[in-house]
């Protein structure tokens, strides 16, 4: 089991972690028609607006209730309000995400109580579904935030199932992480179709922000599940979590609704690949598809012809918990040995992680435990860190501004895995250097009995 420290020093240097509302903000992208709200200044919104548009390289819709020095000592509630009236005026959302940041939670507005009397005024919002979260980016990470929204979503939007009520067998839950790409989230619907069911996905990016070029403009989500499926996931036979961090929001679906749940912490590597397929063949009744045992054994080939790049390879690794368990375990099984782990928050799966120390901390505790590796694996603001050490940075995580398809970079299943040794693996032999004629002949003097220099040239 890995030891987990968290950093003393003073202060961040180069942060790897990422606030609790833009983790929300990202969740609530996942529903349709949706407009997330931030509870707090201007630039709160702004910072995360620029990250996501950078990362995705997509209009990105995000509000906020501009709150300023006067209303921030007075108390926010009339800011609220009137955002709340403006967005649905303006843009007509079929919901609406509120998440405080910090100086509202320092401050100490009820979000909940706020709700509640606009919706006493403004009965005319009805037909609008409000979604306020705690969301304080003074503590926590990117993945609590989200956590917590898609734990919120299900408590405010699913409905009760009537009491005995049949369910379908057919149908299945998936609670993505934040971990999850929208290329991931599609190669999964694809997988789980295979086994003929039917998934709803929450929170669900692959319809909101994968890249497509919409018919008509909206200012608001242009995909991903809506508000009534949303509702009717009571009705499901089963619940998939994909991540540690989605089992409180599959518990609570449990607790309302009273669907099983399985949680998978890992979806890529062989192992992970085996669990996930084991899994939708018992839930489904249904065999493995013939075309997921040939893509297994083209995992299995892609292991032998990239083990050779990656035995013995020394990495270190920056990224959110259930990311940071997910690529370090399948590297450790590729051979690799997890030089340095650090993470943003704290997790239950981070005892896991195959290390010997899991630090909480930042880009600058990374850079320093990195001296001497074979490869660092981070977002992009890990990049002067790489060229720092002269250690090449292969990107991962949220956010990747610095190349193209982010969105689309698939790592779960067998073929993400498989795709993911490639990618890898090449980076390795990217950095093998063949022998000059000077090279043999220098090594050729020193060892004349054990090496035969090459011809000279004529």
């Amino acid at each position: 089991m890995a030891k987990i420290t968290t950093s003393t020093k003073s202060c961040t240097v180069n942060p790897l972690r990422m606030s609790q509302p833009l983790g929300a903000s990202l969740a609530f992208m996942g529903l349709r028609n949706c407009m997330p709200l931030l509870h707090g200044s201007q630039g709160c919104t702004s910072f995360g607006l620029v990250l996501f548009v950078r990362h995705f390289r997509e209009s990105i819709p995000m509000q906020t209730t501009a709150m300023s020095e006067v209303a921030t000592v007075l108390g926010g509630f009339d800011n609220v309000e009137q955002a709340i009236v403006n967005i649905v005026g303006r843009t007509k959302p079929d919901v609406i995400g509120i998440c405080t940041t910090g100086v509202t939670e320092i401050k100490g507005d009820d979000l909940d109580g706020f709700i509640k009397d606009v919706r006493k005024k403004h009965p005319e919002l009805a037909k609008v579904a409000l979604v306020p979260v705690s969301t304080p980016d003074f503590k926590g990470a990117f993945e609590d935030g989200f956590a917590a929204t898609v734990t919120r979503i299900v408590e405010t939007l699913v409905e009760t199932p009537v009491p005995n009520a049949a369910r379908d067998p057919a149908r299945l839950n998936v609670l993505a992480g934040s971990h999850l790409t929208p290329g991931d989230i599609d190669e999964l619907r694809d997988l789980i179709e295979a086994f003929g069911l039917m998934p709803t996905f929450l929170p669900d990016i692959s319809g909101s922000l994968d890249g497509h070029l919409p018919d008509d403009f909206t200012p608001t989500t242009h995909g991903g599940v809506s508000v009534a499926e949303v509702a009717t996931m009571g009705a499901a036979a089963h619940t998939l979590a994909l991540g540690e961090q989605m089992r409180g929001a599959a518990e609570a679906l449990e607790a309302k609704a009273g669907v099983p749940f399985t949680l998978l912490r890992r979806l890529t590597g062989l192992a992970a690949g085996d669990e996930l397929m084991a899994t939708l063949a018992q839930i489904s009744g249904q065999p493995v598809p013939p075309k997921y045992r040939r893509q297994r054994s083209q995992l299995v080939d892609a292991m032998l012809d990239g083990h050779f790049y990656f035995g013995g390879k020394q990495v270190a690794i920056g990224a959110e918990p259930d990311m940071l368990l997910n690529v370090a375990s399948w590297l450790a099984d590729m051979g690799c040995s997890v030089a340095a782990a650090v993470t943003t928050t704290n997790s239950p799966v981070l005892a896991q992680v195959p290390s010997d120390e899991v630090l909480i901390g930042d880009l600058e505790d990374l850079e320093r435990r990195a001296e001497g590796c074979d490869l660092l694996l981070t977002h992009s603001h890990g990049r002067q860190a790489s060229e720092r050490l002269g250690v090449p940075l292969f990107r991962i995580g949220l956010p990747m501004f610095d190349r193209l398809g982010a969105a689309h970079q698939v790592v779960v299943g067998y073929r993400g895995t498989r795709d993911l040794i490639f990618a890898i693996g090449n980076q390795f032999i990217a950095t093998i250097r063949e022998p000059d004629v000077d090279s043999w002949r220098t090594l050729a003097t020193s060892q004349p009995d054990r090496v035969d220099a090459p011809p000279t040239a004529h």
